[in-house]
């Protein structure tokens, strides 16, 4: 039974992978909350630190290779928010994997005491996974009630208002869900984690003291934080969609699949653009996902601070090693 629950802690922190991750800028530091856990990504390393039931606290690091030093055309604008987002992804999903392994360790599955693990072939399953309920959740269930809606009320064939009704619908399920699973207390315990990832990289930044006491004064609401970059990518999704003339069911469908890539790489340009110029307009429209903040992160303890800070600390420590440079938001 306890190892089921494990297994559903981490199939729904898959489900909310683009939330808490924070800090989608290859040049910066930023993180992940993880089970029991924080990641930390800094330019050329990462490092993770999880907390297991003993009270110890298991730490890994490995090398990071920036998307820009690859090819050169990584780095251009849009498309180095696709790249980087990939890449986010994906070490998002490992993260992911070391914490529920480093938990399911101490989940005995017979007399013998013997473990399973989440397996790659287990990940691959659920980032397909991920990606079917993504698309299906917010880009075919809201189409399908908009265009439900037009057929009912013709006042919502206007090509503005039925992408804004269609807007508002999948923005609706998405609070929906996030607010559904802050219900489960394990996930509050996920977003408590996040709100330690949050306020250690702000001391990081303002160049404090990496200890509790010290960090535990930030905030846990942080301007390059996933769930902002999501409710930016949901506003920015409107707007595109009306900007392109199509009316039928499966056209509008393909639309929202194959722009999927253009938005998540305008949504970053625009994050980027506010986190340096809090007080421009694009810095308004991020604010949306700074109030959802208030539900995808808590305050942590100082025991969650500490993780976060050990997992600075081993990313920071590789970091150091290869020679790499970080530049402080």
């Amino acid at each position: 039974m306890k190892c089921i629950r494990q297994y559903l802690r981490f199939l729904a922190a898959v489900q909310l992978l683009p939330a808490l991750e924070s800090g989608q800028e290859e040049i910066l530091v930023g993180g992940q909350a993880v089970l029991e856990g924080v990641m930390m990504r800094s330019p050329h390393a990462w490092g993770i630190a999880v907390r297991k039931e003993n009270g110890q606290i298991m730490r890994h690091s490995e090398p990071l290779e920036r998307p820009s030093d690859k090819h050169k055309w990584m780095a251009w604008p849009v498309v180095r928010g696709v790249m980087t987002l990939g890449q986010a992804m994906s070490l998002g999903f490992k993260a992911l994997r070391y914490s529920a392994n480093v938990a399911l360790e101490e989940t005995p599955v017979n007399d013998q005491g013997k473990t399973i693990q989440i397996s790659g072939w287990m990940i691959a399953v659920n980032a397909l996974f991920s990606v079917a309920f993504f698309i299906f959740m917010y880009k075919y269930l809201p189409l399908l009630a908009a265009t439900g809606l037009k057929n009912a009320f013709p006042m919502f064939g206007n090509q503005v208002a039925f992408n804004l009704v269609d807007g508002v619908i999948r923005i609706a399920m998405f609070l929906l869900f996030i607010w559904g699973v802050s219900l489960w207390a394990d996930i509050r315990r996920v977003y408590q984690y996040h709100g330690a990832e949050h306020k250690t990289v702000f001391a990081f930044e303002s160049k404090d003291p990496l200890q509790a006491a010290a960090v535990q004064k930030y905030s846990t609401f942080h301007p390059r934080c996933g769930t902002s970059f999501l409710m930016t990518v949901m506003l920015i999704s409107i707007f595109v969609y009306m900007a392109v003339p199509v009316t039928t069911f499966w056209a509008r469908f393909g639309i929202r699949i194959a722009l999927l890539p253009v938005i998540a790489g305008l949504s970053y340009e625009i994050i980027r653009f506010a986190a340096k110029h809090r007080g421009s307009l694009f810095a308004m429209m991020t604010a949306p996902g700074l109030w959802l903040q208030r539900i995808t992160t808590k305050e942590p303890s100082d025991a969650q601070v500490e993780c976060a800070i050990e997992a600075l600390n081993e990313a920071m420590e590789l970091e150091k090693q290869r020679g790499g440079e970080l530049v402080l938001a």
